[in-house]
């Protein structure tokens, strides 16, 4: 059941509205089965960003590669999600030609790899 927590006639500002990122996107990031990670990371990345430099500069340098499992994964197997719909990214192709926009929500699904001791972790 959604549920909105605002008061008819709310008027606050929103904070995080895209014109308030300096011209980046804040895209959320979750890797399933490892919830070691137990949320998803929010990065703000410009839109014109390469997928593939999503994977090889900036993922690497989030709290996701503290887990034993980041070093194991193939790249080249990992399922992806976009607002919980399977997609194939262009690894060439910038964020936003590759769908990707301001609070996009982004999960990564790793065959073979499910958290320490495959207990989801």
């Amino acid at each position: 059941m959604a549920v909105n927590a605002l008061q008819p006639g709310y008027t606050g500002e929103v904070k995080d509205r895209v014109e308030l990122f300096h011209g980046n996107h804040l895209i959320y990031i979750g890797w399933d089965q490892h919830m070691m990670i137990c949320a998803p990371v929010a990065l703000p990345l410009p839109p014109t960003m390469p997928f593939g430099a999503l994977i090889s500069d900036v993922l690497p340098t989030t709290a996701f590669a503290a887990h034993p499992d980041w070093p194991r994964i193939d790249w080249s197997q990992v399922e992806w999600l976009r607002s919980g719909k399977p997609f194939k990214p262009d690894p060439g192709k910038s964020l936003a030609d590759n769908g990707l926009g301001h609070k996009s929500a982004l999960r990564l699904r790793t065959p073979g790899l499910d958290g320490i001791g495959a207990t989801g972790s």
